[in-house]
């Protein structure tokens, strides 16, 4: 019997053990069952013959067929199979002919398996934290231009096995950085991104953070257009809006939440344009417009109802463009922050345009003057 346990929860191990010299009692119920306790190894090794062993004995002697090995073989086995020393005899097991053999229990903590009290311990909030640093991007053009401009920040990347191929340059660069990687089927990229519309790919990456106004003052070139988005927060206008910024060279969104511009529906809608653009943020949204105009920029607001038309007015090259958001517009204060008040002509059949809409004719009409 092998009375070593390793578990490794620390937990008692019980085994049972049969007690050759208790014997089995009858179970009283039935009254049937039962076996007469184990013999006296005196017995076992000297002890009278049955009449018909002494007589199938004389036989097999008599016939030559004896088995003397044998013999020898039960002797040795009833000397082993005996009875334990005076230490067994002394212990009292009841009436039960099995006895329980355990570990002793340990006495502290300490004693607990290694395996066991080497465990990581993970710190909740610090998963917390690194979430909040963290979002996801998905759609091929997405992905693509992330990987070109700042391969740095992915931290994790599902792909299917059809986008694959495409994306030869980033696995390479994935493996050789120890990022982990994985190909999946449609349903587990699915679950990962949180998404139908995930194009093929998804990487989780690292936030970026908005530029302070100051900062991006000390850069601006000559000709600089800032676009201001007054608690604009639809993801989809959001993309649309980074994407039109990228085709007409508008670099600066003013923002009141940076996060906003990162989240996956915003760059996947934005293919790729979300990559061209950098959040800037300020104290306030009416500290950073303030900000802009002592630095020289004009402001200028929008309006779907009074303003200048569009087609009659000169754009400055350095301005900021202020749109609302979608259902009511900008804010009186906002508005009445501007130097400049700009309205779209059209049929009057809706009231107004979407924002993401608005903001690539304006730019459009900025690009064709100012480029």
């Amino acid at each position: 019997m092998n009375d070593e346990f390793k578990g490794k929860s620390g937990k008692v191990k019980v085994m049972y053990v049969r007690d050759e010299d208790a014997g089995q009692k009858p179970n009283p119920r039935t009254g049937k069952g039962g076996r007469p306790a184990a013999r006296q190894e005196d017995n076992r090794r000297s002890g009278p013959r049955t009449a018909r062993n002494n007589e199938e004995g004389g036989r097999s002697s008599a016939g030559g067929r004896g088995t003397p090995v044998r013999d020898a073989r039960n002797a040795d086995r009833g000397r082993s199979f005996g009875r334990r020393d005076d230490r067994d005899d002394n212990r009292s097991f009841g009436d039960s002919p099995w006895r329980t053999v355990s570990r002793p229990p340990v006495a502290d903590d300490s004693q607990v398996d290694d395996a066991a009290s080497n465990k990581p311990v993970i710190d909740p909030e610090q998963i917390r934290r690194q979430r909040q640093e963290e979002t996801r991007v998905y759609g091929e053009n997405a992905c693509q231009a992330l990987f070109a401009s700042r391969p740095e920040s992915i931290v994790r990347a599902w792909f299917i096995q059809s986008v694959t191929p495409r994306f030869r340059e980033t696995l390479r660069w994935l493996a050789a950085n120890r990022k982990a990687y994985h190909v999946v089927d449609d349903a587990e990229l699915t679950k990962a991104s949180g998404t139908e519309h995930h194009g093929g790919v998804c990487f989780i990456i690292k936030k970026r953070m908005g530029m302070e106004v100051s900062e991006w003052l000390k850069k601006a070139d000559t000709k600089d257009c800032v676009l201001a988005l007054e608690d604009v927060s639809n993801p989809h206008n959001l993309g649309g809006i980074m994407r039109s910024c990228a085709h007409f060279g508008v670099k600066g969104l003013l923002v009141n939440d940076a996060s906003l511009l990162e989240s996956g529906a915003a760059v996947r809608t934005a293919e790729g344009g979300a990559e061209h653009v950098q959040a800037i943020s300020g104290e306030s949204f009416a500290s950073g417009l303030e900000a802009f105009r002592k630095a020289g920029y004009t402001i200028v607001t929008t309006s779907s109802h009074e303003g200048t038309p569009l087609a009659k007015a000169e754009l400055p090259a350095k301005m900021v463009l202020v749109l609302g958001q979608e259902r009511e517009g900008l804010s009186d204060s906002a508005f009445q922050q501007g130097d400049i008040s700009l309205s779209i002509g059209g049929t009057g059949n809706v009231e107004s345009l979407n924002v993401s809409v608005a903001t690539g004719i304006l730019l459009a009409e900025w690009w064709r003057q100012n480029a």
